[in-house]
């Protein structure tokens, strides 16, 4: 199996740092809104990454955080007049139904940034130790110019590169030593939220919270560290001097990055009026389409989102959907006959859409590519079955068509219609959940609704109910 990998600009073989598992950590979105569609690319990428080292056999322990604590959540909730924790807290549930729809799997581990500041303070700790971080009233700045291989990700020359580190820029900018050096910890501001630390009370810099994170769930080393490719400079170039500067070791084997998304041929921006949620596209089309619209181009092309290529994703996946219902149909009619030799003779031909699917996604996970295989699959099997068919051959193919999909992540099986007084028995329980605090219990329940195609709706009246 072959990736590309960011670090060293060129396609390897991937050999897992344990044989037979994969450590992933892949950067999760900042919680102060909906999740938009660029947002969305890497959760369906790497999702599928995961899932095609699972159907390989590997155990993944795949880990993606959500950042809690930020500027843009921090104002969010001074426009609503709120705790900055009830912001995160509600787009954390948000995300997370949107997820489902798109049929991501939960992570093994989403830490959320402000459960782990106690990791991060001794993290902070350790490097001002080592000489690689110092304190300047009460902020601490990482020493960029001390961590000799600083750039190796981006491959930018230290001297060409200009400082920046997203919002978390300060007041003070002649405090630093050096203009390239970044905030690890910054004082609180009046009506922020903080937390003490030996510098002040205040907050984490947001690259050393991904450190930490990935540290604590998959240790010092790890296989695949993922991300849109915005990541690459200063994210993770950040994350790997601070990690490689605390632990002495590599910090990521391979690091996997997501080309971007625009929105009819232009870059999606809120200024340009074409920023599209997807809460927004749910409303127009069910998210598989979504989804299969996103693995339709290798994930490190560059994609646009347009009406012409959604609709076009839905005839797609309507081919593969129509394929699966016509073999339900002829399976229900089918006798208990033993395999024809014919029949035998078929799948055995079927197998090599199953190779040239493994063929793609072992060619640094061609999704595009995967896609036809399965749709010559669709065409095999649309072709070569009838009402003579017999239920074991019948049933052979359902189960390789839906093997394949499941790689993907596109659900071929019709789900069983769950009764209306079953849904308001599960809302009246979550409701009882909520209100004592029971709060894994009432995600329990939500996301129990999510999988049978019911989403619900907190409103002034109390909680609504719809089938997406």
């Amino acid at each position: 199996m072959k990736l590309y990998n960011t670090l060293t600009r060129k396609k390897e073989e991937f050999i897992p740092l344990k044989e037979g598992e994969v450590k992933m950590y892949v950067c999760g979105p900042t919680v102060y809104n909906y999740i938009h569609i660029g947002n969305a690319r890497p959760m369906i990428v790497f999702d599928t990454v995961r899932r095609y080292f699972e159907y390989k056999g590997y155990h993944v322990n795949f880990v993606s955080n959500f950042t809690d604590v930020d500027d843009k959540i921090i104002n969010r909730a001074k426009e609503e007049g709120v705790e900055a924790s009830e912001i995160s807290t509600k787009y954390i549930a948000e995300c997370k139904e949107d997820m489902a729809g798109m049929n991501i799997m939960p992570a093994t581990t989403h830490p959320l940034a402000t459960q782990e500041i106690d990791g991060m303070v001794d993290m902070i700790k350790t490097l001002v130790y080592k000489d690689y971080a110092y304190e300047k009233n009460g902020t601490v700045y990482y020493r960029v110019r001390k961590f000799k291989d600083y750039g190796k990700l981006s491959h930018k020359n230290l001297d060409d590169l200009v400082s920046g580190n997203r919002t978390l820029k300060v007041s003070g900018e002649d405090e630093k030593e050096d203009s390239f050096d970044f905030v690890l910890w910054k004082p609180k501001k009046e009506g922020e939220p903080s937390w003490p630390s030996p510098w002040s009370d205040g907050r984490p810099g947001w690259h050393i919270e991904c450190s930490e994170m990935a540290k604590r769930y998959l240790g010092e080393e790890i296989d695949i560290h993922a991300g849109g490719e915005d990541l690459v400079f200063p994210h993770h170039e950040n994350e790997i001097a601070q990690s490689e500067a605390v632990n002495g070791k590599e910090f990521a084997k391979y690091w996997m990055h997501n080309a971007f998304l625009n929105i009819d041929n232009k870059k999606m921006s809120k200024s340009l009026g074409n920023f599209r949620t997807v809460r927004e596209v749910s409303k127009e089309y069910d998210l598989q389409v979504l989804r299969f619209f996103m693995l339709g181009a290798h994930y490190r092309s560059p994609l646009n989102f347009s009406k012409d290529l959604m609709e076009a994703s839905k005839n797609g996946l309507e081919r593969i959907l129509n394929a699966a219902a016509n073999l339900r149909f002829l399976m229900e009619k089918a006798g208990d006959a033993s395999i024809k030799e014919t029949e035998r003779l078929y799948l055995d031909e079927a197998q090599k859409y199953q190779r040239s699917f493994e063929k793609a996604m072992e060619d640094d996970f061609n999704t595009a590519d995967g896609i036809s295989a399965i749709f010559e699959l669709v065409k095999f099997i649309n072709t070569n079955t009838d009402e003579e068919s017999g239920q074991e051959y019948l049933s052979e193919l359902y189960a390789l068509l839906k093997k394949l999909n499941d790689v993907l992540g596109i659900i071929i099986e019709k789900k069983e219609e769950i009764l209306d007084t079953e849904i308001e028995a599960l809302i009246e329980e979550r409701q009882t959940a909520r209100k004592e605090k029971n709060f894994q219990r009432a995600d329990e329940i939500r996301d129990m609704l999510l999988e049978q195609g019911i989403v619900l709706e907190d409103t002034r009246e109390g909680v609504k109910w719809k089938k997406a």
